[in-house]
């Protein structure tokens, strides 16, 4: 059942145990199986238990009573969830009403890497690294790259607020063109750091490009998600 890669067995343990809660398999307020019919189910050592035990009660989601049993304490996980929107005009009505902590840990000159597809290449790009985080759990990082034509239109605005729907709102700025790709991955070290999570944690990569009317590539932004962020619904029309 255990990957026996570099991720500790109870962190594996505490993820299994964590869908449960979230699919409401374990719903709120339901006590536990004891240590003894986890080990026996998981057929793991009791410390193993114990520590994946711990791990979710730090996350809010389990709480161990001594003599009681361990309480399930969170709803299944819809509160965590961000949906991925498949129009521009859904994507910046969600992130206007966004309001996560941002964290800028690079700005710079570099340059993104863009295929034919993407677009024409501005002159020239700024470079923000940022960290969206909700009561101090970082969910996503990205790296954000916007025309240094379009970002001298409001430079603070762009360090300290959501870039997309900044983007819609800046008189003169056109977005002629717009494409979003999903990819789910496993996180690298560099954003396993950046997120607070373990190496090979799933994730979801996001790539966004927007174009001025001309072609020009003025944005793209490439996100990584925590998987249990994301959620994705899509109108299947016959």
């Amino acid at each position: 059942m255990f990957d026996r890669g570099p991720i500790p067995r109870y962190v594996q343990l505490a993820d299994i145990m964590r869908h449960r809660i979230k699919r409401g398999v374990w719903p709120r307020g339901e006590t536990l199986p004891s240590i003894e019919r986890l080990m026996e189910e998981f057929q793991v050592a009791r410390v193993t238990v114990r520590q994946a035990i711990q791990l979710l009660a730090g996350e809010g989601l389990l709480s161990p009573q001594r003599g009681r049993g361990t309480f399930v304490t969170a709803e299944p996980g819809a509160e965590r969830r961000l949906l991925v929107q498949t129009t521009l005009d859904d994507l910046v009505e969600m992130y206007r009403g966004d309001t996560p902590d941002l964290s800028n840990i690079i700005e710079s000159r570099r340059q993104p890497i863009l295929t034919e597809r993407d677009g024409i290449p501005a002159p020239s790009y700024f470079h923000m690294r940022r960290v969206h985080s909700r009561d101090g759990e970082h969910y996503c990082v990205v790296s954000i790259f916007i025309d240094d034509r379009v970002f001298a239109l409001a430079p603070e605005r762009f360090r300290r607020e959501v870039v997309i729907p900044l983007f819609a709102s800046l008189p003169g700025i056109e977005i002629a063109k717009a494409y979003q790709t999903l990819n789910i991955a496993a996180a690298d070290v560099e954003v396993a750091e950046d997120l607070g999570v373990p190496v090979n944690t799933p994730v979801a990569e996001i790539r966004r490009v927007f174009c001025a009317p001309d072609g020009t590539v003025i944005y793209l932004g490439e996100a990584t998600y925590r998987g249990d962020y994301i959620h994705l619904e899509m109108d299947l029309k016959p």
